[in-house]
């Protein structure tokens, strides 16, 4: 009997056609894994901002200092990873090569809502890691909703298990997001100017300073250092695509 035929545009369902599913590890104890913190995103000014510290660790022994959490998935839409690195990017490559399949098939791009629901499902086809304890991922993804008029740039947060929420106004995750949520909720209520008034440049300075106080409560928070040209991976998505933050910007909001 011959398989069924596949979903036009369907990645995911070319790989079930061929019946390639993700790796299953049976273990009867978990490994010290690598781990990857701290991510998180909010509306500013221009769009949303995304900012990622670059410190891996694995247990108490960190691993290095030079990870890039935030990964660019299309021009319009962006991942941000918290977790175990070696899943997560595993993840952002499948997701990379579903949207790309998808575009050059179908000759238009992935609907917002149809790229929040691949990453879901990327999540829940990891159920077996997550229950295991390793392979746990906790992602943000930030997309731009083509619909809207104009160009609408949103936040969504997920649990382990692939469950989605839009996020009005920020979101974190990771090792140091109990620290970041409260000083973006604090900004958001008290600060001046809150967070989706900040230009580009107070953005990228408030970012900074949220990985440094993170870091001073999280050891698995790879700080900022201006002294020692240590910066984070900053990005923002707005109506015209993506943009990252180069080390002398980052540099120069901090003067």
């Amino acid at each position: 009997m011959s398989p069924p035929p596949t979903i036009a545009g369907d990645f995911f369902a070319l790989l079930a056609q061929h019946r390639i599913s993700p790796p299953h590890v049976h273990a009867s104890a978990a490994p010290v894994e690598t781990q990857a913190t701290t991510v998180f995103a909010f509306h500013f000014a221009d769009g949303v901002f995304v900012a990622g510290d670059r410190r891996a660790t694995a247990g108490n022994v960190i691993v290095t200092e030079t990870v890039e959490k935030v990964i660019e998935l299309d021009s319009t839409s962006l991942l941000a990873i918290a977790g175990v690195p070696a899943t997560a990017f595993e993840m952002a490559r499948a997701l990379q090569t579903s949207f790309e399949y998808y575009r050059r098939s179908q000759l238009q791009a992935l609907s917002l809502p149809a790229k929040v629901r691949a990453l879901s499902r990327a999540l829940r086809d990891n159920l077996g890691l997550t229950l295991q304890g390793v392979g746990v991922v906790a992602p943000l993804f930030v997309g731009l909703d083509n619909t809207a008029l104009p160009a609408r740039p949103q936040i969504y947060f997920y649990d382990p298990l692939g469950a989605q929420f839009e996020a009005a106004d920020f979101s974190a995750s990771g090792s140091g997001s109990t620290t970041v949520r409260s000083i973006l909720a604090f900004q958001q209520r008290f600060g001046s100017p809150t967070p989706a008034r900040m230009t580009l440049r107070e953005a990228t300075r408030f970012a900074l300073q949220t990985l440094m106080v993170a870091a001073e409560f999280d050891s698995a928070t790879g700080g900022v250092a201006p002294e020692s040209a240590r910066f984070a991976t900053l990005k923002w998505l707005g109506q015209d695509g993506i943009r990252t933050l180069t080390v002398t910007e980052q540099a120069e909001a901090l003067s």
